[in-house]
Order: structure tokens, then C-alpha cells, then sequence
């Protein structure tokens, strides 16, 4: 029996598009925060540290691949005006077919806003000298005032992560429960069941030569900054 999305906008089909650059950053920064903040908690401040290494790696990965990457990861294809997020957020007990490609209009914004907070959480980190047990790269670099406010900023903006992850969380369920949107299998899989009629707008994928080499450049950036402590 056709499912009422389905008898209202015709058969439904499997259209790719997250490509897997982009799934794998996301499932990997989901698991290195949480291996960061175990680090951390544990005293393995070595481990620490390499893990934002590689999470600073990723995000400077994921800013490129925002520039030149497949259409779905592009800044310009996904972030529109804020009052149109809002305008979005205003119908989210709304039930209704799913027909977004990529990103909504809110999510486009909050994964802006995610990007900027972690690379705020990776670089502040490159700084940090709690003058014990943990120095950061580049601490040599600033004077201890500078070291110690990047420190206050490193703490209190894990906080902001912790709530902006709390909040994403939420909006993925709220999707699921009232709008009946699965927003994580695609991201799992990379493949979305839309209309028909939206299959024309299937998202064109990256060239994985240039996300290998983007991904080179981002660590070997890392590396040297790495290798000033």
C-alpha cells in the first residue's frame, strides 16, 4: 500500500546527496569531541591534543570543501537569509513531505554556526597554557595574559558546544516526531527518497581528487603548526 506522501506527490526516489567527504567529517567530529572531552577528563592530555589536531584538520577541510566542493556541502548553495531560516523554524510542527535537497534554511545556518564554534574551540586550544600540564602549540608565540585568555575561551566555549550539540539533537527529533523527517539515515547513508519531480535536482558530487587534496593541504597546515611546540 503507497504511503501518503507518496499517493499525494507520486512515487518516491533514492537520490544522493550528501557525498561521503562530508558524512565522514560529520560522524568523525561527532566521535572526536566526545574522545576530546574524555582526554581531557582523564589527564591524557597528549591524546587531547592530537585529537584537536585532527578536528582542526577536518574543520579546515570542511571550510574548503564549503567553497569548492559537491553542491549539497557549498556555503553559497545552502546558507540563504536569516528571516528565511526563521520563517522555516515558524513551520516545524508543520506535517509535510520532506523536499529539501541539502540543508533547510535553519540548518544552514547551524551548521555555520557549528563550523565557527568548533574552529573557535580547535584554535583557542592551539594557545592554551594552563602553565602545568598542557601547552598548546603556538603558546610560546603569545604573551601568558594571551595564553590564559584563550584558555578561559577554550573552557567556556566547550559549554557553548555541548549546548549547541544538546540542541541539534533535539531538532533532529522534533523533525522526526512531528514532521515525520528522517534527517539522520541520509546522513548515514548519503541517499534521500524525494519526489519525483525533485530528482532533477539531484545535487552534483565533488571531485574526490580535490577532496584529497584539500584534505593534504588541511593537514599539512596542521602539521607545521603542530611542530612549533
Amino acid at each position: 500500500m503507497a504511503e501518503p506522501t507518496e499517493r499525494a506527490q507520486g512515487p518516491l526516489v533514492k537520490v544522493k546527496v550528501w557525498d561521503g567527504w562530508i558524512r565522514a567529517v560529520h560522524w568523525a567530529l561527532v566521535l572526536l569531541i566526545g574522545f576530546s572531552w574524555w582526554a581531557a577528563e582523564t589527564e591524557r592530555y597528549e591524546w587531547h591534543m592530537l585529537s584537536g589536531e585532527v578536528i582542526l584538520t577536518l574543520l579546515l577541510f570542511r571550510l574548503g570543501w564549503g567553497i569548492a566542493g559537491s553542491d549539497t556541502a557549498r556555503f553559497t548553495r545552502f546558507l540563504r537569509s536569516p528571516m528565511e531560516g526563521f520563517r522555516h523554524l515558524r513551520h516545524l510542527t508543520r506535517r509535510e513531505p520532506d523536499t529539501e535537497i541539502g540543508h533547510n534554511a535553519a540548518g544552514g545556518w547551524m551548521v555555520l554556526v557549528m563550523l565557527l564554534v568548533l574552529l573557535t574551540q580547535a584554535v583557542s586550544g592551539l594557545f592554551t597554557d594552563d602553565g602545568i600540564l598542557t601547552k598548546g602549540p603556538l603558546a610560546r608565540s603569545v604573551s601568558g595574559a594571551t595564553a590564559d585568555t584563550a584558555r578561559s575561551i577554550h573552557l567556556i566555549n566547550f559549554d557553548l558546544i555541548l549546548v549547541l550539540v544538546a540542541l541539534h539533537v533535539l531538532v533532529v527529533l522534533a523533525y522526526a516526531g512531528l514532521k515525520r523527517h528522517d534527517l539522520v539515515r541520509p546522513m548515514v547513508t548519503g541517499f534521500k527518497r524525494v519526489p519525483a519531480a525533485l530528482a532533477a535536482r539531484a545535487p552534483r558530487l565533488g571531485n574526490p581528487w580535490l577532496a584529497l587534496a584539500l584534505l593534504a593541504v588541511a593537514a599539512g597546515v596542521v602539521t607545521m603548526i603542530a611542530r612549533q611546540g
